[in-house]
Protein backbone atom coordinates (compact mmCIF):
# COMPACT_ATOMS: atom_id res chain seq x y z
CA UNK A 1 0.00 0.00 0.00
CA UNK A 2 1.25 3.52 -1.31
CA UNK A 3 1.43 5.98 1.40
CA UNK A 4 -0.82 7.83 -0.26
CA UNK A 5 -3.42 5.33 -0.28
CA UNK A 6 -2.39 4.77 3.80
CA UNK A 7 -3.19 7.89 4.19
CA UNK A 8 -6.90 8.22 2.48
CA UNK A 9 -7.67 5.26 4.38
CA UNK A 10 -7.14 7.14 7.77
CA UNK A 11 -8.35 9.91 6.75
CA UNK A 12 -11.67 8.08 5.52
CA UNK A 13 -11.48 6.14 8.76
CA UNK A 14 -11.04 9.58 10.82
CA UNK A 15 -14.21 10.95 8.77
CA UNK A 16 -16.01 7.53 9.62
CA UNK A 17 -15.45 8.10 13.10
CA UNK A 18 -16.59 11.79 13.44
CA UNK A 19 -19.95 10.94 12.01
CA UNK A 20 -20.11 7.99 14.37
CA UNK A 21 -19.64 10.13 17.46
CA UNK A 22 -21.66 13.07 16.25
CA UNK A 23 -24.64 10.60 15.64
CA UNK A 24 -24.35 9.01 19.41
CA UNK A 25 -23.73 12.17 20.98
CA UNK A 26 -27.49 13.66 19.67
CA UNK A 27 -28.84 10.20 21.11
CA UNK A 28 -30.53 10.48 24.19
CA UNK A 29 -29.00 7.65 26.06
CA UNK A 30 -25.59 8.20 25.13
CA UNK A 31 -23.08 5.40 26.06
CA UNK A 32 -20.35 8.15 27.42
CA UNK A 33 -17.41 5.18 27.59
CA UNK A 34 -17.70 4.31 24.06
CA UNK A 35 -17.84 7.97 23.16
CA UNK A 36 -15.12 8.63 24.97
CA UNK A 37 -13.11 5.90 23.46
CA UNK A 38 -14.36 6.21 19.90
CA UNK A 39 -12.58 9.55 20.36
CA UNK A 40 -9.43 7.96 21.17
CA UNK A 41 -9.09 6.15 18.26
CA UNK A 42 -9.64 9.44 16.45
CA UNK A 43 -7.15 11.18 17.72
CA UNK A 44 -4.86 8.34 17.37
CA UNK A 45 -5.50 8.43 13.72
CA UNK A 46 -5.54 12.34 13.82
CA UNK A 47 -1.82 11.41 15.78
CA UNK A 48 -0.63 8.88 12.83
CA UNK A 49 -2.09 11.22 9.69
CA UNK A 50 0.37 14.14 11.21
CA UNK A 51 3.20 11.40 11.56
CA UNK A 52 3.31 10.26 8.15
CA UNK A 53 2.41 13.75 6.78
CA UNK A 54 5.16 15.84 8.95
CA UNK A 55 7.97 13.58 8.13
CA UNK A 56 10.53 14.59 5.61
CA UNK A 57 10.44 13.20 2.22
Amino acid sequence: MSLSSHLQELKKKHQSLSSVVEEMQRSPGVDDLRVAELKKQKLRIKEEIARLTDRPQ
